[in-house]
């Protein structure tokens, strides 16, 4: 075979063999969604994609036979195009034998470093930007080498079933899509600026609905604004004017023993017409939903939706109201920052490494603000005052620290044992490495601190 006639045939192999390692790769990229997408539309080379995506066997090993075959008669070829003419020339210069040994390592760097820039880097890089418009063109093909292979096909897969069962690995690719694939789908998409990050946050709250629970979106029992049922116009009328709310609870006695709701727009449709405002009037009071506060809010939802309501009172095991909640609680969960006015605002970046922090801030906000991946024993609390009480292990007072994390979590206020305002100040790097190992036992020693200053305080 002449010099022209292995060239030919080396430019065919790196040809074929560049084919093999594109079919191997967008088949192994591509997306089933967007594979999904494209077979909807009419595209049935997508709809053929997704069908040897989930059998993938006979394809793959077709892909591994292909290239071995190529890349071994490439090397044969290429030896004997390239070794004669190179050991030739070095024969000037050199031994015959140190000639020999350096014409056949030249032309092995030669053939395969055409084979792995020209028949894979290249090609597998072209199809990794768009593996299924590239699947879609090499199905066709595929399709005969499949046929031709066959017994080849047969023997090999035999042989690859047979080593799964006895190392007893899965023989298919598990398909599931996840809440953690999606969402990673969707951080990779903010990144690209496909997705604002707005956009990416209201994405993940949607999937915070399953593991937060309701108490970190109601509204606490000492804000609740309520009637008593023996309430008089006058005083109905003021607490309107006060607390201007869509829903009001309406109890008997005491906010523990809740008999319904009224709407606001009952009240002002009575208002409006001059009928004196009663709650004695069983006919504005409204059935009302109870739920338990250990349900998530994907469960309020779904309650939500099979009573038609958009109201609900939050009661705790002891059958005692903690709170109440709305739909558009929820619905304000899942937008975050995009809804709501600033002045109601729970969580305020005050510089660059400190906020002012609400204390019934849900703790799940806190650790995102702050970017935590977890938090210590976050089974035992909902929101920030929570975890400044487990930490402290009692009711906690101005001035107390905790740190964690590489945070210090300051109180600033209190209101009749009720935190209102926390200053989280991020440590530098040295302090935050420095910090004691156990934080509550350094929670504990500035508590103390804090009481022993107090008590020089009152004594002076």
């Amino acid at each position: 075979m002449s010099v022209s006639q292995s060239l030919a045939v080396i430019v065919l192999l790196i040809v074929l063999s560049a084919f093999f390692s594109v079919a191997e790769i967008s088949l192994a990229a591509s997306r089933r969604l967007r594979l999904r997408q494209m077979a909807d539309d009419g595209n049935e080379g997508a709809e053929h994609a997704l069908r040897v995506q989930e059998q993938p066997g006979e394809y793959f090993t077709v892909v591994q036979v292909g290239q071995n075959a190529v890349a071994i008669l490439g090397g044969i070829v290429g030896e004997g195009a390239f070794s004669p003419a190179l050991t030739e020339f070095f024969s000037i210069w050199c031994s015959p034998s140190l000639s020999t040994t350096l014409g056949f390592l030249l032309s092995f760097f030669i053939v395969t470093s055409a084979f792995i820039l020209l028949a894979d880097l290249l090609p597998r890089r072209i199809s990794m930007n768009e593996p299924e418009r590239y699947v879609v063109r090499v199905l066709a093909p595929m399709r005969w080498f499949v046929v031709i292979f066959k017994p080849i096909i047969w023997f090999y897969n035999l042989a690859t079933d047979t080593l799964f069962r006895l190392l007893g690995l899965p023989a298919t690719r598990d398909e599931r899509i996840t809440s953690d694939d999606i969402l990673a789908m969707t951080e990779a998409g903010t990144k690209a600026g496909v997705l604002a990050a707005r956009e990416q946050q209201v994405i993940a709250n949607v999937f915070e609905l399953d593991s937060r629970t309701v108490a970190s979106a109601m509204t606490q029992r000492d804000s609740v604004a309520f009637f008593y049922r023996d309430d008089s116009d006058a005083i109905i009328r003021a607490r309107i004017a006060e607390e201007p709310f869509s829903t009001y609870p309406v109890c008997d006695g005491d906010i523990d023993h809740v008999i319904g709701y009224v709407d606001a727009k009952d009240l002002f449709q009575r208002a409006l017409n001059n009928q004196p405002l009663s709650l004695r009037d069983d006919s504005l009071i409204r059935k009302v939903l109870i739920v338990p506060d250990r349900l998530t809010l994907a469960e309020v939802l779904e309650q939500f939706r099979m009573v038609h309501e958009d109201f609900a009172v939050i009661v705790n095991e002891y059958s005692l109201v903690v709170g109440v909640v709305t739909l558009n609680d929820v619905m304000s969960t899942v937008m975050g920052d995009l809804v709501g006015p600033t002045d109601e605002e729970q969580i305020i970046r005050r510089d660059e490494h400190s906020w002012l922090i609400d204390g019934i801030t849900p703790i799940e906000d806190v650790m995102r603000v702050l970017h935590l991946d977890d938090m210590p024993h976050d089974d035992e609390y909902e929101t920030l005052a929570g975890f400044l009480m487990v930490m402290l292990r009692r009711v906690p007072r101005r001035t107390d620290t905790v740190t964690w994390g590489g945070f210090k979590f300051e109180v600033l206020d209190v209101d009749s044992y009720r935190i209102d305002q926390v200053m989280v100040t991020q440590l530098p790097e040295p302090a935050a490495e420095s910090a004691a190992p156990s934080a509550a036992a350094a929670a504990k020693v500035q508590g103390s601190a804090a009481q022993a200053q107090a008590g020089k305080s009152s004594h002076s």
